[in-house]
């Protein structure tokens, strides 16, 4: 983002890498796997025209810090790291924000809006079916389709023994597989996943991440069942991309959620990289309703 101000920002699970621009409403951009807050390079600008744009790092990725893990992988729930992100916002003068999260970084904005709907004003979540329905949904297409889920949550190590042998082929891949063919990505955003994904603790965060997200998260989860998103919800998601292949996506979040809209971007799964500009002329009137 032109102007952008980059912080570490304290906390009390450790500090949480930010870049902030522009002014009025706030608006807090999550990215999902294997990225850091640079995959908004082409939405965040756009953006920071009407509201204060706060593109973090989740837990563990990029630049923020990875905490020790815990045998039950709750440091790396998405609890934990909606609560960063909270105490982030907070210290940064936001005390209410909508929220736009991709991929992992959705998920960890469903876990926020749950646990505290005071504090989200709206949400959007980006290529993403809720984490209990896709499990408790899971048949033989979805373990092919979603294989980074079973792999990457594998216990002792062997993950990021494997991946580790050759991180940047691996993203290098996964970019390619979970986009739609002929997708092409900014080779300076790409070197900036990589330089994060190279470092064994954020590839051991990112690791932890997936353990939770088959565990803590899904008790977590279950435990908010009964409890529907209240505050209005945008889904968007690929044409081309796998969610779109599998589910009727907003019949599957009006299961979860009382306001729901939302419709297919061209493309997979890099929503915001793969078609900024469908994905810009979704995002700015919905987070305008929000602007009293």
């Amino acid at each position: 983002m032109p102007g952008a101000a980059v912080h570490d920002v304290p906390t009390s699970g450790g500090t949480v890498h930010v870049a902030v621009a522009g002014s009025g409403s706030p608006v807090l951009l999550l990215h999902g796997y294997p990225q850091t807050h640079e995959m908004w390079h082409r939405v965040a600008p756009a953006l920071a025209e009407e509201h204060t744009v706060v593109a973090a790092d989740l837990r563990g990725y990029g630049d923020s810090t990875a905490p020790a893990a815990q045998p039950d992988h709750a440091t790396f729930s998405k609890r934990a790291s909606a609560a960063d992100l909270l105490e982030a916002m907070a210290t940064l003068g936001h005390d209410r924000f909508a929220v736009v999260g991709h991929d992992r970084g959705a998920r960890v904005a469903h876990r926020l809006v749950h646990d505290r709907p005071d504090v989200v004003t709206r949400m959007a979540v980006l290529d993403i079916a809720p984490t209990l329905h896709m499990v408790e949904h899971a048949d033989a297409r979805f373990a092919t389709g979603y294989y980074h889920w079973f792999f990457l949550a594998q216990p002792d190590g062997l993950p990021e023994r494997l991946v580790g042998a050759d991180p940047e082929g691996f993203l290098r891949e996964t970019l390619r597989r979970w986009s739609a063919p002929g997708a092409r990505f900014d080779e300076d955003a790409v070197t900036a996943y990589v330089r994060a994904f190279s470092r064994p603790e954020v590839l051991h965060a990112s690791c932890e991440d997936y353990r939770a997200g088959l565990g803590v998260d899904l008790e977590h989860d279950r435990a908010s069942r009964d409890r529907r998103v209240e505050v209005p919800l945008l889904v968007l998601w690929g044409a081309d991309g796998f969610v779109a292949r599998t589910y009727d996506v907003l019949d599957v979040w009006r299961g979860y959620a009382a306001d729901v809209r939302g419709h297919a971007v061209p493309g997979g799964h890099f929503c915001p990289e793969e078609a900024p500009d469908e994905v810009l002329a979704a995002l700015l009137p919905f987070l305008a309703e929000g602007v009293s």
